[in-house]
């Protein structure tokens, strides 16, 4: 039986992940902050250790006798905290991990990464050779981790490979809710022209493919990009979670640019009140920046092929939504 770590075990990632290792066979010890939602792990029989991913002796503690571990922990956008945490955590955090991981004698490290840190994508599809163009703060520090990661990667110290996922999506996402829920109310419009391509990735194809890459021997300092079946465009998205719920879109579009002009006010008007702002930048980018991906190298090295369509998705998604009462 694997002995495995999953960091940023209470998250939506992270608590999938720990489900689909102890369904096959690994024993899991779940990394999880103090005070953080770990109800989500349900009744799964794992160890919980708590430690902060910036502690480097709760790390130590945590990885006491485990084999592999999953390094899934990050800070994601939240405009309360300022770019030195966003560094500590996504950046040092990746740091800590890696030399504890190779004092602690571990086999493997599979690493989070993100398809952020490409941002926009100007000749879609990407692969995973793709230039590196973050575009905030979250994805300048994604990059950070993600050479740091490699740099032990590729250095011998340890196995492992890199994992950059797709816009994640699937039963239980939260972040999602607005944009389903707007459109199923008919509050939710069009930004834009809606002709970029967005692409998901469902969180259980997603956490497969961490286990996959757990498995698979010879992918050291590997980076593999994990997507859904294809990308789609945004309207077509937004087509699709309409038809779902039985109702048409609205029938006028908004131009982006007064958005992103509005967004930019509304972040600097935010800042000094610590608050999240209810439109941003970042929002707008979904809108107007493409995000493709192939994912042939992971379906050639590690067997990954998506389960769902992207309808089905669709479906999954809205129908748990409903299902939950939330729509």
């Amino acid at each position: 039986m694997t002995r495995a770590l999953v960091t940023g075990a209470s998250g939506f990632v992270g608590s999938r992940l720990c489900r689909e290792l102890m369904e096959h066979g690994y024993q899991v010890r779940a990394f999880c902050r103090k005070g953080s939602k770990t109800d989500v792990l349900g009744s799964l029989e794992v160890d919980i250790a708590y430690g902060d991913i910036r502690d480097r002796e709760s790390i130590e503690r945590a990885m006491e006798d485990v084999e592999v571990v999953f390094h899934i922990a990050a800070l994601f956008r939240q405009a309360k905290f300022p770019d030195q945490v966003y560094y500590d955590i996504n950046a040092g955090g990746v740091k800590n991990v890696f030399e504890v991981a190779v004092n602690k004698g571990a086999k493997k490290v599979i690493h989070c990464s993100t398809v952020g840190v490409h941002s926009h994508i100007p000749n879609p599809p990407a692969n995973e050779e793709e230039d590196y163009r973050p575009g905030d703060i979250y994805q300048e520090t994604k990059c950070e981790g993600e050479k740091l990661a490699l740099s032990y990667l590729r250095s011998g110290k340890i196995s492992g490979a890199v994992i950059r996922p797709a816009m994640i999506w699937g039963p239980g996402d939260m972040r999602m809710l607005k944009l389903f829920r707007g459109i199923a109310r008919r509050r939710f419009p069009l930004i834009g022209s809606g002709e970029t391509l967005v692409h998901w990735v469902l969180v259980d194809d997603l956490v497969r493919a961490f286990r996959l890459a757990a498995e698979t021997d010879g992918i050291d300092g590997e980076v593999f990009i994990i997507a859904g079946e294809r990308p789609v465009k945004l309207r077509y998205l937004l087509e699709k979670v309409a038809e779902f719920y039985g109702v048409k879109l609205l029938p006028f579009r908004i131009p982006a640019l007064p958005v992103q002009i509005l967004g930019s006010i509304v972040e600097i008007a935010c800042i000094p009140f610590g608050i999240e702002p209810p439109i941003y930048r970042r929002r707008v980018d979904f809108f107007t920046k493409t995000r493709a991906f192939d994912s042939s190298k992971a379906k050639k090295l590690l067997g990954y092929a998506p389960a769902q369509s992207f309808e089905d998705e669709v479906k999954i998604i809205g129908s748990w939504y409903k299902e939950q009462g939330l729509i």
